[in-house]
């Protein structure tokens, strides 16, 4: 069987053997113009007597056969294929990110969206192996992302979300928890999975609890993180139609958006080990919160596949020019006494 070479590019070192090759035929040839100069050819001929031409090629194509092995060992050939399975455990785990206009609210800097997408990119950075999905929602839901280990195509549809994202506006928290259970989780598996809800809790009459209740049914654990301030609320800013950034308004009078922690605890206490994490108007880091909540908590199988590795064989290549070193070294120029 042909090798395999891990480090295929480093093959066209090779093509310093021909230049070298080139160096040894220049170098023996300015040396015997030298020696010309130097002496008489009578003289010559004693002087080099000794000399065995033979033995400097010998040196030369030992020197040669050092470097072609180094640099074969350099492109790592390897070889004996053996299969090898290979599981990958983890959980599910969904993002449900409210994207109605409440959370454009700046008590989170720049606003409580934009905080929230940058801490679900942060918490990718630090996955261990766990399918994500993405779903967003205001008065209807949208599945951005179905479950992947793609975390890469996550990223993508989760960069251009914004209000604008959902047709219609409102906050609708049950009914995307209900599209979490009918189109993103399989039915089938009743244990690893997560739905991380990330919202202001402000709900429009779409019964979250109950929903919430249906997800501890059916196994799913609820990691709620509500953003906002929870006592006062906060205006929220919109862009006009001239391109001016003004405050929300209805009949006359601001908007403010406020935390509904009250329904999020609720919520999460109808769910196995579920947990509500308030940040409020404060900081926070997903990647910790994944961490301590998610990574820590029971895996199951989410792929498998058998994959052939081959055994590394540069070891070979780099004893032979070892040995040819040594050989070339050992290899004197003069010709053996008679």
């Amino acid at each position: 069987m042909s090798p395999i070479w891990q480090s295929l590019p480093m093959l066209h070192l090779l093509w310093l053997l021909p230049a070298f090759c080139l160096l040894f035929v220049y170098a023996g040839a300015a040396r015997q113009r030298a020696l010309r100069r130097f002496a008489e050819s009578e003289m010559l001929s004693r002087l080099l007597a000794k000399v065995s031409p033979a033995r400097r090629r010998w040196k030369q194509a030992l020197w040669l056969l050092a470097l072609a092995s180094l640099i074969l060992a350099l492109a790592r050939p390897c070889w004996n294929p053996v299969a090898q399975e290979v599981k990958r455990q983890g959980r599910d785990v969904v993002f449900v990110l409210d994207v109605s206009r409440s959370m454009l609210a700046d008590d989170l800097k720049p606003n409580r969206l934009e905080r929230a997408k940058l801490a679900i990119n942060d918490c990718l950075e630090v996955l261990e192996g766990d399918r994500v999905g993405l779903l967003v929602f205001a008065g209807t839901s949208l599945l951005r992302c179905p479950l992947t280990l793609d975390y890469g195509f996550f990223r993508l549809m989760l960069a251009d979300v914004d209000p604008t994202t959902v047709s219609r506006g409102g906050t609708k928290i049950g009914d995307a928890l209900r599209k979490v259970m009918s189109d993103v989780f399989d039915s089938q598996v009743r244990q690893c999975k997560d739905v991380v809800l990330i919202t202001d809790g402000e709900d429009q009459d779409t019964f979250p609890v109950e929903a919430a209740q249906k997800l501890g049914e059916e196994g799913i654990r609820l990691l709620a993180i509500g953003l906002g301030d929870e006592n006062q609320g906060t205006p929220i800013m919109v862009t006009d139609e001239q391109g001016q950034r003004t405050f929300l308004m209805d009949k006359g009078e601001m908007v403010r958006s406020r935390l509904d922690g009250d329904t999020l605890r609720e919520m999460v206490a109808k769910t196995p080990g579920g947990k509500y994490l308030p940040v409020g108007t404060g900081n926070f880091d997903l990647g910790s919160i994944y961490r301590s909540l998610i990574a820590t908590a029971e895996q199951r199988e989410l792929e498998s596949q058998t994959i052939e590795r081959y055994e590394e064989k540069f070891q070979v290549f780099l004893g032979l020019s070892l040995v040819f070193l040594l050989v070339e070294g050992a290899l004197g120029e003069r010709k053996r006494q008679a």
